[in-house]
Formats: structure tokens, C-alpha cells, sequence
């Protein structure tokens, strides 16, 4: 299978939404970070990507579109890999975005956990791999979201390229997709205080209970729709 649509952004910037939004529209299964936490294979597979290797095919066996880290950090590669999938730039304010990452995906504990879960290498090699010790660093995240953002609008041409505020709606993404407007309103999931609940649900798990149970539930968890925005 080949993927139709990549996503270059960043995770915290509707990523969650997109997923569903992109699965809504008929295009078959969306890669996302969801989907590692419930594949014990696909870490190992990652961290081969960041390596150098090219496991696309494995990865991304049963999935039409990606959204989300790992895969954003990869949004080159994968744009090389299948030229005929166009892309799909998340992108919101900079700051609220650190702010974001810093109550949830990047929070001292979520950190602290990920460390010491079976997921680190995958995270140090890919996720964290451009931030280093600077994750916390206000002035360095804001900069190296913009540059980044900037650097994906100027390598990949226009008509090949989206640049998508999930506030936005359906209108953009399905007319740079050709694809006919749904009539449900647009997916809103993973809010940054639900996912803060979901990461201390996470970390405070029962040691008794099986991790990748916990995992399921909470991964299933993150793609409810919520009941208020």
C-alpha cells in the first residue's frame, strides 16, 4: 500500500483531528502515534528509519496516510518515497504550540515515563532528536517550529503542498485533496486537557495491569470525540 497523504506536522497541532479527518474522507487507514503504542514492533522499525533505512513498507503495510511524530520527522524522506502522495503542513501559533507540548507530549513526567518505557530509543532518535536538552526552552522550540515550518513551504511546490490550521474545517483539505465536503462537522479530539488527563492516567496506571491493555484503552480514548471544544 502507498501513501497517499503525508503529514509534515508537528504532533500538537491537530494532528489527532487530522487522523480522523483524513480516515472520514475515505482515505483508508492514517499512521499516528497511536498506532506505534499499539504495534510493539514498529519502535525497532523507527529507529531503523532514523538510521537511515527505509522500512516504509512495513510501516506503513496497512495505512494509506500519516499525521504525527514519528512520521513528520520524516516528511523528506517520505516525500522522496512516494511523489505522487501530497502533503499536509499542520500548523498553529508557535507559542501556543510549546505550551501545549509542555502540559502534555513533552511535560517533565511524560518524559520521565517515555525514558523508561520501551519506547525511549525510538523517542531519542526521532522525536527528541533535534530538541536535545533545549525541549524546555521556550525561545529555542518557538524558533525551530518556525524555521521548520518555513523550511517545508519552501522545498515542496505549491501544488503539492498544504499548509492546514485544523480551525480551518474541511473546505481546505478537501479541495487540495478533490474530495467532496462531509456533512458531519469536523473531527476534534485530543484537546490539550484531555491529553494531559490521558498522560497522568498513563503514568499513574496499576502496576498489576498489563501495559499494553492500558495502552489500548488510552490510545482508544485519545480518538473519542470530545464533548465540548
Amino acid at each position: 500500500m502507498s501513501l497517499s497523504v503525508i503529514g509534515a506536522g508537528l504532533g500538537r497541532t491537530g494532528t489527532a483531528s487530522t487522523k480522523l479527518a483524513l480516515e472520514a474522507l475515505g482515505l483508508g487507514n492514517c499512521y499516528h502515534m497511536g498506532e506505534v503504542m499499539k504495534r510493539p514492533d514498529h519502535p525497532a522499525l523507527w529507529v531503523q528509519a532514523a538510521a537511515g533505512q527505509r522500512p516504509w513498507d512495513q510501516i506503513f503495510a496497512d495505512y494509506r496516510a500519516a499525521v504525527d511524530y514519528p512520521a513528520c520527522c520524516f516528511w523528506r524522506e517520505l516525500a522522496d518515497e512516494y511523489p505522487d502522495a501530497k502533503v499536509l503542513l499542520n500548523v498553529r501559533d508557535a507559542n501556543r504550540w510549546f505550551d501545549s507540548t509542555q502540559a502534555t507530549i513533552m511535560s517533565p513526567p511524560m518524559l520521565a515515563w517515555l525514558k523508561a518505557s520501551p519506547f525511549a530509543e525510538m523517542f531519542e532518535a526521532t522525536v527528541w532528536a533535534d530538541f536535545g536538552d533545549r525541549i524546555h526552552d521556550r525561545q529555542f522550540m518557538v524558533a525551530y517550529f518556525e524555521q521548520r515550518n518555513e523550511e517545508i513551504r519552501t522545498t515542496l511546490p505549491s501544488n503539492r503542498l498544504l499548509v492546514f490550521d485544523v480551525k480551518q474545517g474541511w473546505k481546505p483539505l478537501c479541495e487540495f485533496l478533490g474530495l467532496p465536503e462531509p456533512d458531519s462537522a469536523f473531527p476534534h479530539v485530543n484537546s490539550r486537557e484531555e491529553t494531559a488527563r490521558l498522560i497522568e492516567q498513563l503514568i499513574n496506571a496499576q502496576p498489576d495491569k498489563p501495559m499494553d491493555e492500558t495502552l489500548k484503552n488510552l490510545v482508544s480514548e485519545m480518538f473519542t470525540e470530545e464533548k465540548s471544544r
